[in-house]
């Protein structure tokens, strides 16, 4: 008699230390990106999975960024993959934190450390599950396949994005990337991210005639810039089917970001100034400025339409000769709401954590936007506390860590077939 998903779930519970330990011991290994080693930390995830009795495979784009790659179940059947990043931003300014960052420090209730919500619980958490279902010896309908990658927090160019157009995604159906989100987001959808830049020429003279003599770059480049806000006005273009989704992804942003009116983020483009030059010394009128805009798109809003804004700004400004260029690098993506992968991750997290969990879009982006770009219908969630992410004293909470782990093999037992 093959074994049940409630045996299954079983010996979880049983093992729920291991997952914890587990949790720890990647927390201890210091994997920051750019300044430190992914080695060790990608050594450690590929005896992990060996002693698990599951083959795992390392390929690299770049040897300083390996990756890892495993799978268990049939060649044919529903297909998931569960993708995390090893990689951690630097700890920064150690006398700020009041942990060790590397300490992987175990408390009553919190694990501690660099990488404990961003994003290495939820790599123990999708491992762990894997291990147990394989050792479990269940018929899976399918397969589950990993993505283990350490090139996320710098740009990802040797990590998720460098594995799909290897192929590795080829014929799969469905992506859990589990990144932090909290208890009660499913992220479904992200906003696509894109760079705008743009270019003023001037005049140089002696600074000491500069309001006389001259045409300023920095000048020209700021009046066009006092503008750049107006493409907040364009809105993306949202199907009827996903309008819970839009809804539920307002009210969260107005619940996290808590500022008056943030939660029009979701659904309209912003356009942030972040960075800019110009000039080349005190005394001497700039004939040359540059900024960086970062353009994010809603779903379904007009590239077009965006960039028609932009040349509409310039003109309206008077500083006619300034140009531009637009990189569009992503688009607005998302996973519809109905979708397989979406409801039973929800089904399982609702029954877990006896809350309402809602399925909505980010106004950042992430690796998912790769599987998306493929078809392949990806959600993200994953455990965190969001106020230590990218800051000092990250920390998760061990009932996170253990019902997300939960939720990740529940949901595989249910689209694989485990009964």
């Amino acid at each position: 008699m093959s074994i049940t998903k409630t045996e299954i779930m079983e010996q979880a519970s049983r093992r729920s230390s291991e997952l914890i330990e587990l949790t720890s011991q990647l927390i201890r290994i210091n994997s920051e990106n750019p300044t430190g080693s992914q080695r060790p930390v990608i050594d450690f995830v590929k005896q992990y999975l060996e002693d698990s009795g599951i083959a795992a495979t390392e390929i690299a784009a770049n040897d300083e960024f390996p990756c890892i790659l495993a799978k268990i179940g049939s060649d044919e059947g529903y297909s998931i993959i569960l993708n995390g990043h090893v990689d951690v931003v630097p700890a920064g300014d150690l006398s700020k934190w009041e942990f060790d960052p590397f300490g992987g420090e175990v408390t009553e209730k919190r694990i501690l450390g660099r990488g404990t919500s961003d994003m290495k619980a939820g790599v123990a958490g999708i491992l762990f599950a894997m291990r147990l279902l394989n050792e479990s010896g269940a018929e899976l309908t399918g397969n589950v396949r990993l993505h283990i990658v350490s090139d996320e927090e710098s740009g990802g160019q040797y990590g998720t994005k460098w594995l799909l157009t290897e192929g590795h995604a080829d014929g799969a159906d469905a992506c859990i990337v589990a990144e932090p989100t909290s208890n009660y987001t499913i992220e479904i959808g992200q906003k696509g991210s894109n760079e705008l830049i743009l270019k003023a020429h001037g005049t140089p003279a002696h600074g000491s005639l500069g309001n006389y003599k001259g045409d300023n770059a920095i000048l020209k480049l700021g009046k066009v810039l006092s503008h750049i806000g107006e493409l907040h006005e364009i809105q993306g273009k949202f199907p009827q089917e996903e309008a819970q989704a839009l809804k539920n992804s307002r009210l969260i942003a107005a619940d996290k970001l808590e500022t008056p009116g943030i939660e029009n983020v979701i659904d309209h483009v912003t356009a942030s100034v972040g960075l800019i030059s110009g000039g080349t010394k005190l005394n001497v009128v700039p004939d040359y400025c540059e900024a960086r805009v970062d353009i994010r798109l809603p779903i379904g809003a007009d590239e077009a339409e965006v960039e028609a804004k932009i040349q509409s700004i310039i003109a309206q400004s008077g500083a006619l000769d300034v140009e531009y260029e637009i990189t569009w690098k992503a688009t607005g993506n998302y996973t519809p709401i109905n979708a397989p992968i979406v409801q039973t991750v929800k089904k399982h997290a609702e029954a877990l954590w006896h809350i309402d969990v809602l399925p909505a879009y980010q106004w950042a982006s992430s690796d998912a936007r790769y599987y998306r770009e493929m078809g392949i219908q990806t959600i993200q969630y994953g455990p965190s506390n969001t106020e230590g992410i990218h800051s000092y004293n990250e920390t998760v909470d061990i009932e996170d860590v253990l019902n997300a782990s939960q939720i990740y093999l529940m949901s595989l037992c249910d689209l694989l077939g485990v009964n």
